[in-house]
C-alpha cells in the first residue's frame, strides 16, 4: 500500500553523517506505506544513508523536510547485539561459557512488556522460533538473533522502518516469512526502506528503487523503470583473483582425520543445543554443514574450533588427537582458519584494517598482538587482491558491514590453514564480491590436504569442490 502523504524529502545536494558524505543531485521523497529498495555495492553509502534518514536531519548542512518531531523512524543493522542489549562481551569464547554470561539478559527480560503475549506468540510462530524466551541473548544463534531483532522491530508500527541487509543469515523459510511481514506492515501505513547489496534480494512488493554508486544517490524511480541490466551495472568487477597470495602446498599434514565427533551433546541448563551428533571429516575432505536457524551449526563449530568448554566432556578427536589428552587449544587453532557471522564484534575501534588482516597469522580472535612488517606486507597483498587496499588505514568499525566481511575473509585466508571453517562467509557481500570470494575459496580448497567446512543457507553458494553434506535438525 502507498498513499500520497510525504513523510520526508531529502533536499540538500550533500547529505553527511559522521565524516561520510553522500552526493544527492536529485531530491527524493518517502511516502507513507511505500516499499523502497536502496541498492548498491558494498561501501557505496547505503548504511550511511540509513543513519542519515534516522538521525542525521540536523547534522552539518543536511536539509531534510518533514515533521521529524512527530515521525517515528526505526533503523536496524543487525550488526551489533551489544548496543541492542546494553551488554558487552570481551572475547569470542565467552559466548560459549555459561558461567561467564550470568549478567547477559534473557530474551524474555529484554522484551519485557513492550509487546503483548498474543502478538509475541504470533510472531514467534510465524518466524518458527521455539523455546527461546529463557535463553540468554548471547546464546542465540546468528539466525535466531536476527529473528529476535525482527520481532522487536514488529512490536510496534513506526512511520518509517529501515532495515540494512534484512535477509542475510536467514534460512529460506524465514526469508519468505519476513517478506510477508514486511508487506503486511506497509499495508498498515509504515514506509519500509530496505538497504540491499544484491538485485536478487529485491522483493516482489517493492514499489521504488533508489540506486547508489560511489557515494552518490541516483534518481528514485518505480521498480519497473529500472531493468536488470541497469541494476547489474551498479556492481562493477573488483579485485583480481590472479593476485591471491596463495601458498600452493601445506607442510606437515601429519594426520588422517581432521575431525571426529562421537555422540556429542551440548546442553545449557534445560536447553539442548546438540544431541548425539557424530561426524567424521578426513584430511582433505570438503563438507557443507547445513541446517535451519537454531539447529546448532555454530555451536558444533565451536567444539571443533576449541572455543566451547563442553568439548572436554564429549568424545572429540581433532587432528588425530583426543580432546583432553594433553593438547592445548592453540595446538588446535594453529591448524584452523575460521570465520563466523559475529566475528566483527571482537575488533576494537582503534584497530586499522591492515592490522586486522595481519592478525590472521595468530590463533586468537581480536587484536592482542602486533604483526610484524612481513605479516603486514602479506596482508596488503590480500587487500589488493580483494580490491580494498584503499581501506588499509581506515579504522575497522568505520567500514560498512560488507567491507568488514571482506577484511575478515582476508584475515581467515591469509593463514593458509589446512582446515578452513567458513560459517556463512559470503554474509552481506554484493554479487561481484561474492564471485570474487567464491573464486578465492575454491582455489584455496583445491590445495592438496586442505579440508573445508562450509556453512550457508543458500544452496547455490556451496563451492563446487564440496562433495559431502552434514545436515543438522532443530532439537525443538
Amino acid at each position: 500500500m502507498e498513499d500520497n502523504e510525504v513523510l520526508l524529502t531529502a533536499v540538500s545536494e550533500k547529505l553527511q553523517y559522521m565524516g561520510r558524505a553522500l552526493r544527492n543531485p536529485h531530491q527524493f521523497s518517502i511516502h507513507r506505506g511505500g516499499c523502497y529498495c536502496v541498492i548498491g555495492e558494498n561501501g557505496c553509502g547505503k548504511t550511511t544513508l540509513g543513519k542519515i534518514l534516522e538521525k542525521g536531519w540536523n547534522i552539518c548542512t543536511n536539509v531534510i523536510h518533514g515533521d521529524k518531531r512527530n515521525l517515528t523512524i526505526r533503523n536496524i543493522e543487525f550488526s551489533d547485539i551489544h548496543s541492542f542489549t546494553g551488554c558487552d562481551t570481551t572475547y569470542y569464547q565467552q559466548r560459549f561459557e555459561s558461567t561467564q554470561n550470568d549478567d547477559i539478559p534473557t530474551v524474555a527480560e529484554i522484551i519485557g512488556d513492550s509487546i503483548s503475549q498474543e502478538r509475541l506468540n504470533e510472531l514467534c510462530r510465524r518466524l518458527s522460533l521455539h523455546d527461546i524466551m529463557h535463553k540468554r541473548i548471547n546464546f542465540l544463534s546468528s539466525g535466531e538473533l536476527r529473528k529476535f531483532l525482527i520481532i522487536n522491530l514488529f512490536s510496534d508500527t513506526p512511520d518509517i522502518l529501515i532495515i540494512d541487509n534484512p535477509y542475510i543469515g536467514l534460512d529460506s523459510q524465514s526469508r519468505g516469512l519476513l517478506n510477508e511481514m514486511l508487506k503486511a506492515i506497509t499495508n498498515t501505513g509504515t514506509a519500509v526502506i530496505l538497504l540491499l547489496c544484491n538485485p536478487s534480494d529485491i522483493p516482489e512488493f517493492c514499489d521504488y528503487i533508489l540506486p547508489l554508486r560511489n557515494m552518490e544517490i541516483g534518481m528514485l524511480k518505480k521498480r519497473d523503470e529500472y531493468d536488470d541490466d541497469f541494476l547489474n551495472s551498479l556492481f562493477p568487477t573488483k579485485g583480481n583473483s590472479d593476485k591471491f597470495p596463495i601458498v600452493s602446498h601445506h607442510e606437515n599434514i601429519d594426520y588422517h582425520t581432521a575431525i571426529e565427533l562421537r555422540n556429542c551433546n551440548v546442553v545449557y541448563g534445560n536447553t539442548v543445543i546438540l544431541r548425539n551428533v557424530s561426524w567424521t571429516v578426513k584430511a582433505g575432505e570438503k563438507w557443507a554443514l547445513l541446517g535451519a536457524n537454531g539447529s546448532g551449526k555454530s555451536t558444533l563449530l565451536s567444539l571443533v574450533n576449541a572455543d566451547n568448554p563442553q568439548g572436554y566432556c564429549n568424545d572429540i578427536t581433532l587432528f588425530d588427537h583426543r580432546r583432553g589428552s594433553g593438547e592445548s587449544i592453540w595446538d588446535i587453532k594453529r591448524r584452523i582458519g575460521y570465520i563466523s557471522p559475529e566475528m566483527h564484534l571482537y575488533f576494537n575501534a582503534t584497530t586499522d584494517v591492515l592490522n586486522v588482516v595481519a592478525t590472521g597469522f595468530f590463533d586468537n580472535i581480536g587484536c592482542y598482538r602486533l604483526p610484524n612488517d612481513e605479516q603486514k606486507s602479506v596482508a596488503m597483498q590480500w587487500l589488493k587482491a580483494f580490491g580494498i587496499e584503499h581501506l588499509a588505514m581506515r579504522r575497522f568499525p568505520t567500514l560498512s558491514s560488507g567491507e568488514q566481511r571482506l577484511v575478515l575473509i582476508a584475515r581467515t585466508l591469509i593463514k593458509n590453514a589446512p582446515l578452513l571453517i567458513l560459517d556463512e562467509p559470503l554474509h552481506g557481500l554484493d554479487m561481484t564480491n561474492k564471485a570474487l570470494i567464491a573464486n578465492a575459496i575454491e582455489r584455496i580448497a583445491s590445495i592438496p590436504g586442505t579440508s573445508l567446512i562450509y556453512v550457508t543457507h543458500y544452496a547455490h553458494e556451496i563451492p563446487p569442490c564440496v562433495n559431502n553434506i552434514k545436515r543438522l535438525l532443530n532439537e525443538s
